[in-house]
């Protein structure tokens, strides 16, 4: 190889002059592109040595045994070599070229003496792949010779060094140390510094032995053939040599023996105790094997009760009971200012309890005694919690309560009527409505009582304002009493009945069901939505009941509750709830029905009547109460419907009486005194009609003339002789006196049709009667011989006894002779008992009538039977008739 250049030499000292130590001599020196020492890139050092270095090998000659080094040296700021990190090359037992730089100048240095497995190996970069080749040989051949072994060496090629050192032949000037310690100095060539070369490649300095051999012989190199056969010879001359010496050394062949054989028994022995050694290597590796397992045993145990100890700290975290929390459940107070935080409280305690129950929580955690424990002190807590705000909450109830009955300012006094305002009991009680909903939800069972207890206070209040406004209501209406005996047969027929105005009385009661229906209405509601029932809305939007403007605003029922537990309301559970909330409403509204029945009865003596227009003011508010917790206020209104129908059938059922009593008398005669009295009853009833209490009329009315009819049946045969007189007089009066009212109620047009009927048939019978009784023979005769016709012929029916031609003419001689008197008769006899005169005209006409119908009916039979005969025509009879 050529000579170093001067930039080499002048890096070679300034090496020798950073290391200041004369032992040492630097072989080579050589700059480094890039390097990465043992320290990492992001230590400090690590940083710095990522910088251009220089490297340098370095031998030391002095001592028993000799050294060799690596060392790195760094730029100062002020340019000047400096060392940076040694390396010792006995240590070196690895030299690797990195495979993913393609340029191939990165390598590795392996140091067994690094045991750190975290710490990378030293790595540096040569600016050309010559620097990298230089100093690897350099590197192998100072281990070779200095050292006496070589490094592995991994991703090198032999074969192209070996070719790289015989391209280059510039020398490379080393200092090695012999064996005897004393330096030396020689100059080899790159041939002669390579390591682990083919066997084939012939060196130069073995040529040149080769050379030196053949001039001992003096045989040129052409002279192949005698001087392979000189070697021959030679070779057979020492291989006799060889025998001779073999033969001669048998005695040392025999120790050699004996020590061979000394060395088997020692190989032997060896081989036993490498036997034991054995045996107690794998009972170790079965110690170390099980002691490992204990250790991933440990460590798994290690990682599980990590992991356990943070499952058991977010259970811890959970089972811990804030204190403040704590205090308030268990003797906080329950004023108003403290509501808010006994909210909270009710909330942190129900969701506490919701953590300890499936699914939320894990069942494994479920029989942990740590868990069953704060589960115990959780219910402890919600039950003394539940105990103590119960027990608040009814006392509170009963304290508002009592406040307001003390305060007559509340209630209606003399002179004055005072409508209920329990707006302000509202606002307090709405203040504890979030806490009812919490204890709902804590305790359900909770709710019982205190449902009952507020039922309780609450119903003192409704029944004292009911009946304070009831009295004082009687008191401020003044209403004369109508008289109760409308068809009293005993009085006489120009009793005074007409009636004063008591349409106060009605207007009363309205007032009343005007004031407390809306009212009882709401207190259902809000006692539905603060007591926590889960039924449906009680009062259409804006608060109006039955087109009441008066009505108390529904807003005053918004509880702001419903945002807690809003989708707790199932379908299953509406029925039992409703009907918990129909045996509540029964207990804050029973009593209150007795003051509306004392307004039903005050009316009712006053005007029995009234009950019409009260009946029909019922039933618009019963129409109007649909929703399902307005239950009670609904069976209110149905009691005083029936009360009122009660009170009305009594009325009826008294008239009747007075009806019935009239049959009692001796005889009666003309018209009977109910008939026209009937008539006013009726005028005076249909206008006392509203709504729906047309049906309880019409059956009075049904009731009454029933009655009436059957009674006039009755009186009529007490004296049959004069019963038909007695019967078309009364009907002809109920006829006339119920015209008006018969043309517009249906009921009456029924009973006005029936009546005509009955005035017919007894027209028509007392009529026969007086005409049989002045013609008596002449209609007999011809009664006679129509029964004959039905078995006889005609034309032999004069020939039979009684019926001859000449008993025809005795006949018509004794009735018709005379016959004006006859029918003056007969007018002055219809006109003899009739105390009715306005009813003679059409009676002497219908008689007429009927005369001339029967007389027709007996001429038609004269000229059929006696054809010869000849007797007074129809319409001679018809004029004379017309003349009276």
């Amino acid at each position: 190889m050529a000579k170093s250049s001067a930039d080499d030499v002048e890096l070679r000292r300034a090496c020798e002059a950073a290391i200041e130590d004369p032992k040492q001599k630097i072989v080579l020196s050589l700059r480094v592109a890039k390097s990465n020492g043992i320290l990492g890139k992001s230590s400090k050092l690590g940083r710095q040595m990522a910088k251009p270095r220089v490297l340098a090998l370095s031998t030391n000659s002095k001592g028993q045994r000799p050294t060799a080094f690596l060392r790195v040296f760094k730029y100062s700021t002020g340019g000047v070599l400096e060392p940076a990190k040694l390396y010792k090359l006995k240590h070196l037992s690895k030299v690797e070229v990195i495979a993913n730089d393609p340029s191939g100048c990165t390598f590795t240095l392996g140091f067994d003496n690094l045991r750190s497995q975290s710490v990378a190996p030293p790595q540096w970069t040569m600016r050309n792949t010559d620097d990298r080749n230089r100093l690897l040989l350099c590197i192998l051949t100072i281990c070779k010779d200095v050292l006496g072994r070589l490094p592995k060496v991994v991703g090198v090629d032999v074969v192209e060094m070996a070719l790289w050192a015989k391209e280059n032949t510039s020398a490379v000037s080393t200092q090695s140390h012999m064996q005897d310690g004393g330096p030396v100095a020689s100059s080899v060539t790159e041939r002669e510094l390579k390591v682990n070369v083919e066997k084939e490649l012939v060196s130069q300095a073995e040529e040149e032995d080769m050379e030196a051999l053949l001039g001992t012989y003096v045989m040129g190199v052409g002279e192949a053939e005698e001087f392979s056969e000189r070697l021959k010879r030679e070779l057979q001359a020492l291989e006799a040599a060889n025998v001779h010496a073999i033969l001669e050394s048998e005695p040392l062949i025999n120790e050699v023996l004996q020590g061979l054989e000394s060395a088997t028994n020692c190989v032997d022995d060896m081989d036993e105790w490498l036997n034991v050694f054995n045996v107690k290597l794998r009972h170790m590796r079965e110690d170390i094997a099980s002691i490992e397992t204990r250790n991933n045993n440990l460590e798994m145990q290690s990682v599980n009760s990590k992991s356990l100890i943070e499952e058991l700290d977010k259970l811890l975290e959970r089972l811990r009971v804030p204190s403040e929390y704590a205090a308030c459940l268990t003797g906080g107070s329950f004023d108003e200012a403290r509501m808010l935080q006994n909210v909270e409280a009710c909330e942190w305690l129900t969701s506490a309890l919701r953590g300890l129950e499936g699914p939320n929580l894990d069942p494994s955690y479920a029989n942990m005694r740590a868990v069953k424990e704060k589960r115990a002190e959780l219910e402890k807590l919600k039950s003394t919690f539940v105990r103590r705000a119960s027990e608040f909450l009814r006392n509170y109830f009963a304290s508002l309560v009592d406040f307001m009955i003390s305060d007559k300012s509340y209630f209606s006094q003399r002179g004055q009527l005072k409508r209920p305002d329990h707006a302000d009991l509202r606002y307090k009680c709405r203040t504890y409505a979030r806490l009812l909903q919490h204890l709902k939800s804590l305790d359900k069972n909770c709710l019982g009582p205190l449902r009952k207890a507020y039922c309780s206070s609450l119903n003192l209040l409704l029944r004292r304002e009911a009946r304070e406004f009831a009295n004082e209501l009687r008191a401020s209406t003044k209403a004369s009493r109508n008289p109760t005996v409308w068809l009293e047969g005993s009085t006489g027929s120009g009793q005074n009945v007409n009636a004063t105005d008591t349409s106060t009385v009605s207007d009363a009661y309205a007032k009343m069901l005007t004031i407390f229906i809306p009212l009882l209405v709401d207190e259902s509601s809000f006692f539905a939505h603060f007591m926590c029932f889960e039924v449906p809305t009680l009062v259409p939007p804006g608060g109006v009941v039955n087109g009441n403007k008066a009505g108390y605003d529904d807003d005053d029922d918004d509880l702001g509750i419903m945002d807690i537990d809003d989708n707790d309301s199932k379908s299953g559970n509406n029925s039992a709830e409703l009907t918990a909330l129909n045996e509540s409403l029964q207990d804050l509204l029973d009593g209150i029905q007795e003051d509306f029945y004392a307004v039903v009865d005050w009316a009712y003596k006053i005007d029995p009547l009234r009950c019409i227009s009260m009946h029909g003011i019922t039933e618009r508010y019963l129409s109007g109460q649909k929703a399902d917790a307005a239950g009670f206020v609904r069976l209110l209104l149905g009691d005083l419907e029936s009360r009122i129908s009660a009170q009305f059938s009594r009325f009826v059922d008294e008239a009747c009486h007075q009806i019935e009593r009239n049959e009692r008398n001796v005889r009666q005669m003309g018209v009977l005194s109910y008939i026209p009295r009937f008539a006013t009853l009726a005028t005076r009833m249909e206008q006392y009609i509203q709504g729906q209490s047309r049906d309880l009329v019409d059956q009075a009315y049904t009731k009454f003339v029933s009655v009436m009819f059957a009674t006039l049946e009755k009186i009529a045969q007490t004296d049959p002789k004069y019963a038909d007189i007695f019967l078309f007089e009364n009907y002809a009066a109920f006829q006339n006196s119920l015209y008006d009212l018969a043309n517009i109620v249906p009921t009456l047009a029924k009973f006005y049709h029936q009546a005509s009927e009955a005035y017919e048939q007894a027209c028509t019978r007392h009529i026969s009667m007086i005409i049989y009784y002045q013609f008596e023979r002449l209609f007999q005769f011809a009664r006679r011989i129509e029964d004959l016709m039905f078995t006889v012929a005609p034309e032999e029916i004069p020939f039979q006894l009684g019926l001859s031609k000449m008993d025809l003419r005795k006949m018509l001689k004794s009735s018709l002779s005379g016959v004006d008197k006859s029918i003056t008769a007969m007018y002055k006899k219809l006109q003899k008992n009739l105390t009715s005169e306005e009813l003679l005209p059409s009676l002497w006409d219908k008689c007429k009538k009927e005369f001339l119908d029967k007389y027709e009916s007996f001429a038609q039979l004269v000229a059929k039977i006696y054809p010869t005969e000849t007797i007074p025509s129809v319409a001679e009879m018809r004029d004379l008739l017309a003349s009276m």
